[in-house]
């Protein structure tokens, strides 16, 4: 009896070891997945982001026998006390054109914010195509309470979008980064 006994404990300490590593390894499995899915996304284009920096103007010519809608659409962060939004939500470009859009945003609240916008593209195959020459997302965007702007996007649709895709939306997510602003 006494023997069995030992062997159970034996047995559950065994068991609890497992367990514990078990939980160690879906804790680091958890981190790593942001890493892997960013690597994932790079590798298949899956991932919706346009280019963070300023791209040059390098279409080899417009492609005036085809049309793309493109469509802008804007969100706010929750808490971020900003009227933000599309001047003109869609228009229909040739690919290779360069387009000139402008949105609109006012820190309708009684301080100082500093905002900044994320830009992410529908179809997410269509990101690696959309090539902002000139954007305000490049930068924070401070602004005084109730002050508003107008702030520019200047772009071009490559003309090697795939064939199959004939509208691309440009979405914008405003951030309150105040505490975190560049130096």
């Amino acid at each position: 009896m006494i023997e069995q006994k030992a062997e159970n404990t034996k047995k559950n300490k065994t068991v609890l070891t497992k367990l514990i590593l078990i939980v160690f390894g879906m804790f680091g499995f958890g981190f790593a997945l942001v890493p892997l899915y960013d690597v994932f996304c790079d590798i298949t284009g899956l991932n919706g982001k346009t280019n963070e920096t300023a791209a040059s103007y390098s279409a080899s010519g417009v492609d005036t026998s085809r049309t793309v809608n493109v469509q802008f659409i804007s969100r706010m962060s929750q808490g971020i006390p900003w009227k933000f939004e599309p001047i003109q939500r869609e228009i229909t470009v040739h690919p290779g054109e360069v387009k000139f859009v402008t949105f609109y945003a006012k820190n309708e609240s009684d301080r100082a914010i500093v905002g900044q916008a994320v830009p992410s593209v529908s179809p997410g195959l269509a990101a690696a195509y959309f090539q902002k020459i000139e954007c305000f997302c490049f930068t924070q965007q401070p602004l005084k309470s109730n002050e508003e702007v107008e702030m520019g996007l200047q772009f071009y649709v490559d003309p090697e979008l795939p064939e199959d895709i004939s509208t691309v939306t440009l979405s914008y997510t405003l951030y309150d980064v105040t505490g975190k602003v560049d130096s």
